[in-house]
């Protein structure tokens, strides 16, 4: 099943993204596709019910966002994933599902975003500005003293963001993605290592290789067999091995820094 299409499928401006939904399920597709079209921010809708159609669909035309459920038949959610990955130029995927166990998963292969049914229009809305901001374009970031203030370019536009307004960081290739606490990102070129530095006084922390969280921001630490994640406001990301005795440490009251 194919949903229909709000316009030709191109990548476009701010008020014009083009997203693709998965799911193998009718009424959960179409309850998404719904909320997709009532957006402000979509006018490009398309859906597919399982991956080989999506593939075709995304052979011919680029999205700006691919939201998937896990379980579906033949390829699933995660593997598809995979694929879209690898493209020169993947769109941001995020993932739908009722399943949250496979949360550490989805991160794995790079989802910016991991949205659990029933989907409201709320949330969705939250998703898609996580997913795709309205500015697309890397920053520019300059710095004040020890990196306390980051002077963001966004174009036209320069955004002083306080450390403290920053929820947690994601490490991406030569860039951070700052996640500040009112849902905003900005992909700045700065190495993590150094925020990693400056920041670990000031009430942050490595749980992960690609991510430095905020510990003041942290509701929950979750253990599953060896696998530890931690809740950062509303987004799960994963502890590595390495980095989870240290992150236990340092909410319960430690100070000492862990060892690289």
């Amino acid at each position: 099943m194919t949903a229909g299409t709000d316009g030709a499928a191109s990548k476009g401006p701010v008020g014009t993204l083009s997203v693709l939904a998965v799911d193998d399920e009718v009424p959960s597709l179409d309850e998404l596709v719904y909320l997709l079209r009532s957006n402000p921010r979509v006018n490009v809708t398309q859906a597919a019910s399982n991956a080989t159609e999506a593939l075709r669909l995304l052979r011919d035309h680029p999205f700006d966002l691919v939201l998937l459920d896990v379980r579906m038949p033949g390829l699933d959610g995660l593997e598809l994933a995979t694929i879209l990955s690898r493209f020169a130029e993947p769109p941001a995927i995020a993932f739908v599902t009722a399943h949250e166990e496979h949360a550490f998963d989805a991160f794995g292969v790079g989802a910016v975003d991991y949205l659990l049914k029933p989907v409201t229009a709320d949330r969705l809305a939250a998703l898609l500005e996580r997913a795709v901001p309205s500015s697309r374009e890397p920053a520019s970031v300059a710095s004040s003293g020890r990196l306390d203030v980051l002077a963001v370019d966004t174009g036209s536009t320069t955004r002083m963001v306080r450390r403290e307004e920053v929820a947690w960081v994601e490490a991406s290739g030569d860039y951070v993605r700052i996640h500040t606490k009112d849902g905003s990102r900005h992909l700045v070129r700065i190495p993590m290592v150094t925020l990693e530095e400056e920041w670990l006084p000031h009430g942050f922390v490595r749980v992960h290789r690609g991510y430095l969280v905020d510990l003041a921001e942290v509701r929950e630490v979750r253990t599953e067999g060896a696998r530890t994640s931690v809740k950062v406001r509303d987004t799960l990301l994963p502890v590595s091995r390495r980095h989870a005795a240290e992150l236990r440490h340092r909410l319960l009251g430690g100070t000492q820094r862990y060892q690289q």
